[in-house]
């Protein structure tokens, strides 16, 4: 994971945050959900910091990855390691208490995510029957709900996301299709969304394109959600970049490898899609709102 990331080729903003990354292990300490979907390599905090001391980022939003399913003690433990420039994204089930609802929340946790393309879940129908009780039981900690989901199941979805209550979080440009580009079907039912006060995060490029190593497809999706709502766009590197694999829970998970991709390039991309007062608003201002970073 190290000595293959290089310095951004802009000035990165005072405050700036990455707002989507994942640490795991040590995994004898955190061994990963037997529900799993993948079997993760350890990719600890230091590991994460040799990182942004080159990249240059100075805020984290850590978020629940799905191999630790809904244990959420890693995070827990990171978020206590990494101190007050750190936000941390839960995952959450019937089973979770009030008491570890407010642990969570104490210990800098803003948001819950519901993992529906990890396990292949597409039906509308489904996916709102995981996000109704979760809505329910986060929207008294006025926690946002991040929603990882296909861009078809974003559009079937869109009437009812669009009345909820509590603030919506987009993974990933909605898992757009860059060679499709921005008039592909379901694209402009996630504009609408954004308009109207979704956030996105432009993270992943590598999820929308395969055109390594500067994902030039990508670059309209992101284009269009910033046009969109400048006020509502946030920015993750996706480290440490999990590699394909089945989304279905499996019985046997094989070790995925991490993608060896240079984070400050792909940081470097956003200053491609959006001039300088727009960088400083999606790194910096916009996660400073949403995670209540001060």
């Amino acid at each position: 994971m190290d000595g293959r990331h290089s310095a951004p080729t802009f000035k990165v903003p005072a405050g700036a945050c990455d707002c989507h990354m994942h640490v795991f292990g040590p995994l004898d300490r955190y061994p990963p959900s037997p529900t799993r979907s993948y079997t993760p390599r350890e990719a600890s905090l230091a590991d994460y910091d040799r990182m942004t001391a080159v990249v240059g980022l100075q805020r984290l939003v850590l978020v629940q990855a799905s191999a630790y399913g809904t244990d959420n003690s890693c995070l827990l433990d990171t978020l206590k390691a990494a101190g007050p420039r750190a936000r941390g994204v839960a995952v959450i089930d019937d089973a979770t208490t009030d008491a570890e609802l407010a642990t969570l929340n104490a210990a800098g946790v803003r948001g819950v995510r519901v993992n529906a393309e990890t396990f292949g879940v597409s039906s509308a129908a489904e996916i709102e029957r995981m996000l109704a009780p979760t809505i329910d039981r986060v929207g008294p900690l006025g926690w946002h709900v991040q929603l990882f989901a296909s861009l078809a199941a974003i559009a079937d979805l869109a009437p009812m996301l669009r009345a909820m209550a509590l603030p919506l979080v987009i993974d990933h440009m909605g898992l757009a299709k860059g060679p499709l580009g921005p008039d592909q079907p379901g694209f402009n039912a996630l504009l609408s969304l954004v308009g109207n006060g979704a956030w996105v995060k432009v993270s992943g490029a590598y999820r929308v394109s395969s055109d390594e190593p500067s994902f030039p497809d990508a670059a309209p999706i992101a284009k269009a959600l910033i046009v969109a709502n400048p006020d509502r766009i946030v920015w993750g590197s996706d480290w440490p970049h999990t590699g394909k694999h089945a989304n279905a829970r499996l019985n046997e998970t094989p070790v995925i490898e991490y993608r060896p991709l240079d984070d400050g390039a792909l940081l470097s991309l956003l200053a491609t899609w959006a001039d300088e007062a727009t960088v400083k608003k999606v790194l910096a201002d916009n996660p400073a709102a949403l995670y209540g970073f001060s």
